[in-house]
């Protein structure tokens, strides 16, 4: 069981950044793939970036890359990501995923946070 907590959502102009952060729980983090994903209200939602259990291999959506930094800190069981010249688009609320392999779909995470709403105003 992993429970999973983000932080660090809030409201920015466009062209600003935002650092979230997934707090996970259990010691089995580092063995998890991480991922993070976006719901716009209205709208699905949709796959943002993933890292594999190492950190060592890292995965974003088109519309995100170049801008996104997705990384995890083991030793602090969290995952990371950093976002930067953010646009009025990327305003969603985002969540955090655990799950057995860093996949780009909804089905390959097992365990989801909360969310934590990020707005970005024009």
């Amino acid at each position: 069981q992993v429970q999973l907590v983000e932080s660090g959502g809030g409201l920015v102009q466009a062209g600003g950044s935002l650092r979230l952060s997934c707090a996970a729980s259990g010691r089995t983090f580092s063995s998890y793939a991480m991922g993070w994903f976006r719901q716009a209200p209205g709208k699905e939602r949709e796959f943002v970036a993933t890292v594999d259990w190492s950190g060592g291999y890292t995965y974003y959506a088109e519309y995100v890359k170049g801008r996104f930094t997705i990384s995890r800190d083991n030793a602090k069981n969290t995952v990371y990501l950093q976002m930067n010249s953010l646009k009025p688009d990327d305003t969603a609320v985002y969540y955090c995923a655990a799950g057995p392999i860093s996949g780009s779909v909804y089905s390959s995470y097992n365990y989801w946070g909360q969310g934590t709403l990020v707005t970005v105003s024009s």
